[in-house]
């Protein structure tokens, strides 16, 4: 398979500021000690299910299963960089859509910036580039990659839209050690 990284899918970004220090950040622990149920709330109904895992060669994982649109995406998420105030996920993610199976290429991007304040800046950027094989689906289907385009465009800038507070505030009660909303 081949990711095509000169096109894009789609691509969206959305802030949220957290009441909390740069400094009690820790994006990286968030992410790989995040509780399934904790995810669930971080944007329902379209999150399914999270987990963690390695690569066979001892990479980080983060998976997730999620709703986005009418496609159930299951997002196969390995580190490339994981600090505290800086993860950048790389995922080939399997798309069931109600035509079928196909697969993309997701960038997931989560960053923490300091503001005044002695307030963080969080921002949730997701970048999908599309596959030969996303491209031979949509084919086979009589999409364009225009039409396909637009439509996750607009479904998955709506989902991470929603899901960026969400996940901005659990990060922040991480940080300050508080117990999850239930």
């Amino acid at each position: 398979m081949k990711i095509l990284t000169d096109m894009i899918l789609s691509q969206s970004a959305y802030t949220a500021e957290i009441d909390v220090p740069l400094q009690k950040v820790d994006i990286a622990d968030w992410l790989f000690t995040l509780p399934e149920a904790e995810y669930l709330r971080c944007c329902p109904p379209d999150h399914i299910g999270a987990g963690t895992t390695t690569t066979d060669d001892g990479r980080r994982m983060s998976i997730n299963v999620e709703m986005i649109g009418t496609a159930l995406v299951v997002q196969h998420y390995v580190a490339e960089e994981a600090t505290a105030s800086y993860c950048r996920m790389n995922s080939i993610s399997d798309v069931f859509t109600p035509v079928g199976r196909t697969q993309v290429n997701v960038i997931w991007e989560l960053m923490a910036e300091a503001i005044e304040g002695g307030r963080t800046r969080y921002t949730n950027r997701v970048t999908s580039h599309p596959t030969d094989v996303f491209l031979d689906f949509i084919a086979a289907h009589g999409q364009t990659f225009e039409q396909a385009a637009a439509a996750r465009q607009e479904a998955g800038g709506d989902h991470n839209r929603r899901e960026t507070p969400l996940f901005a505030a659990s990060i922040a009660r991480r940080a300050l050690g508080k117990v999850a909303a239930k």
